[in-house]
């Protein structure tokens, strides 16, 4: 049997140099679990209906969060053939990683997108929410050179009051970016979403005061119908 000093002073060595080994196999992708992707299973789904039913090139598509996913564009929009592509709990950086499987595939001409509410929800600062659009708007661009892109505001709304000035900082850098670029718009929807008394109007929530009605979203298809005109 070894001496109890022995084992005592040699412990500590043996398991700083265990971890640490478990450490290097991480760093070098050997013992790490891969990490389950949460969108895997939608945009599997995604690309299965186009396999199935090819969309139409040059098309209109809406892609980003779960505001775009709740849009039932075949209702709001009967006389356009549209594709959905929103993901719930989304943010940019998420649309970024799947453009090239959920958006240029299609081709399409003109594009609506909704991120950036999850993204300051997460902390992230108003500089990286515009970064991150800037990206998708350079992965577009460089397939789609002609591609229009319509930004929708980040939306005010009650769950999520206490973001708005954030918010509002982030719109401001996309409304600068969209105006330096006539292939880029910006869709002002936080205005008419706002009331008299500055503050967002109920009527258009859901229960959960941060996802849209369809009082909302009657307002969301009344602003961007008129953009979408030309390409009908």
């Amino acid at each position: 049997m070894r001496h109890p000093r022995f084992c005592r002073r040699w412990f500590p060595v043996i398991v700083s140099t265990a971890l640490l080994g478990a450490s290097s196999q991480v760093s070098l992708g050997l013992a790490a679990e891969p990490v389950a992707d949460r969108w895997e299973e939608t945009i599997a789904a995604f690309e299965a209906s186009d396999r199935e039913s090819p969309p139409a090139k040059g098309g209109v598509l809406f892609v980003g969060s779960s505001s775009i996913r709740l849009w039932k564009l075949d209702r709001w929009f009967p006389d356009l053939a549209a594709m959905n592509r929103g993901f719930g709990g989304s943010q940019i950086a998420d649309v970024n990683r799947y453009t090239a499987r959920i958006v240029l595939p299609s081709k399409p001409r003109t594009i609506l997108f909704y991120a950036g509410d999850n993204d300051i929800n997460a902390k992230k600062s108003p500089e990286q929410v515009a970064a991150d659009f800037k990206a998708f708007v350079a992965m577009v661009h460089a397939e789609l050179p002609e591609a229009t892109i319509h930004f929708i505001a980040i939306k005010p709304s009650l769950k999520r009051w206490e973001q708005y000035g954030t918010q509002q900082q982030a719109n401001s850098l996309v409304r600068a970016m969209c105006q330096s670029d006539p292939r880029l718009t910006y869709i002002d929807v936080v205005t008419p979403m706002l009331g008299n008394d500055g503050k967002p109007r109920p009527e258009l929530f859901a229960d959960d005061g941060l996802h849209l009605n369809d009082t909302g979203y009657a307002l969301w298809t009344e602003i961007v119908s008129p953009l979408l005109t030309k390409t009908r």
